[in-house]
């Protein structure tokens, strides 16, 4: 639930106070909990690092995740798949394809096959086919080069982090920076990985405890595209959910599955977000679901969403944004704007969705978000 006005004015100000490197407000003797910090976190604007700093380095790395915590965000997000033998791990998708050197070992050749995930037929590599061990000898690579040819020297440098990986990392760095990092993990295809006996829910929810982390209180956001799995975890935990929402044509795959008409667009309305608060926290939506383009690919006015949302209770985290050239509207792209590669004016993207009422949101480079949160703190 978004907090009240003194607890955000002063979590915000111990945020400030801890990059300004005042020790006595979150380091150097400092009494943070780091894991458990209470309601009155995250800071808000909420910078959530999607991926981790993924247009800076190969996502979900732990390269990319420690440079989004170098750079200011509040918290980190890793997308969570299975191996063959149930451990969690830091992908975006079961499929690594195209984010792993997977097709270079010859040794793994006969594990290429087709598989039908969330309905879709896709050929690939899949996390599911290999145990921990297999995916440690992988090393991962940038999965859109065009857009990031930087972030291609760094293929073969990493590897696949797991999840206790990444909690341990978050840990000691908050620990280090006297900062409270958060977690923000997803649950990929949940509805797949238990129609294999993988299921994802009761796992993620025992690791978090095991690593200390407790309830409403807990640095933790735990989301999905999904419904059904939400609402069983809301059975397993009080840590906070996060539906997220994708383009209103689309539906939960869960209700897909279950043979349930409705789509995403039904959970945007106002009844639907009254429904979503039933089991969530927030509402992460696309987007465009909250200031959609323009015929000419320009940001269009705001719709009611964010009142919608914040009526029922919900806070409002959106997604993503991202500094290159395509992912901008276009009289903020840079002056090449036929460029996949150039990067733009962001922080002008984001503080337009800061104006429209957004309690955080996803973004690609953390450090451009940090920015546009001073930007519009400064105008405030």
């Amino acid at each position: 639930m978004p907090i009240s006005a003194p607890r955000h004015i002063a979590a915000r100000t111990a945020t400030l106070l801890c990059f300004a490197g005042v020790l006595s407000a979150c380091g150097g003797g400092a009494t943070v909990d780091n894991r458990n910090p209470g309601l009155s976190w995250p800071p808000l604007p909420t910078v959530i690092a999607h991926r981790g700093a993924s247009a800076l380095r190969p996502e979900h790395t732990l390269a990319a995740y420690q440079q989004a915590i170098d750079d200011g965000t509040d918290i980190i997000e890793p997308d969570l798949v299975s191996t063959s033998d149930g451990v969690l791990i830091a992908r975006h998708e079961n499929d690594i394809s195209g984010t792993t050197d997977v097709a270079n070992h010859p040794e793994f050749a006969d594990r290429k096959t087709t598989k039908i995930i969330d309905g879709v037929a896709i050929t690939g590599w899949f996390t599911e086919d290999f145990t921990l061990a297999d995916i440690k000898t992988l090393r991962a690579k940038e999965r859109i080069p065009v857009n990031r040819p930087a972030n291609a020297a760094y293929d073969g440098k990493f590897d696949i982090p797991t999840f206790q990986e990444v909690i341990t990392l978050v840990q000691q760095q908050g620990t280090k920076t006297g900062r409270v990092i958060g977690l923000y993990p997803e649950t990929k295809h949940p509805t797949y990985f238990k129609s294999i006996g993988l299921a994802l829910e009761q796992r993620l929810v025992d690791q978090l405890v095991a690593n200390g982390y407790r309830g409403k209180e807990a640095a933790v956001f735990i989301q999905s595209f999904e419904v059904a799995n939400l609402k069983q975890l809301r059975t397993m935990t009080e840590m906070r959910l996060v539906q997220l929402i994708d383009n209103p044509k689309n539906a939960p795959y869960d209700f897909t599955a279950a043979g349930n008409n409705r789509s995403y667009a039904d959970l945007i309305t106002p009844n639907g977000l009254k429904e979503v608060a039933s089991y969530a926290d927030v509402v992460s939506p696309y987007k465009e679901i909250i200031i959609a383009r323009t015929a000419d690919n320009e940001l269009g006015k705001p719709t009611t969403f964010v009142a919608d949302a914040h009526a029922a209770g919900l806070t409002v985290h959106a997604w993503t944004f991202r500094p290159e050239n395509p992912f901008l509207p276009v009289s903020l792209r840079a002056p090449d704007v036929n460029s996949p590669s150039q990067r733009g004016n962001l922080v002008a993207e984001i503080e337009a969705y800061l104006d429209a009422g957004i309690d955080g949101f996803f973004t690609d480079d953390p450090a451009v978000g940090r920015a546009a949160v001073s930007a519009f703190q400064a105008k405030k």
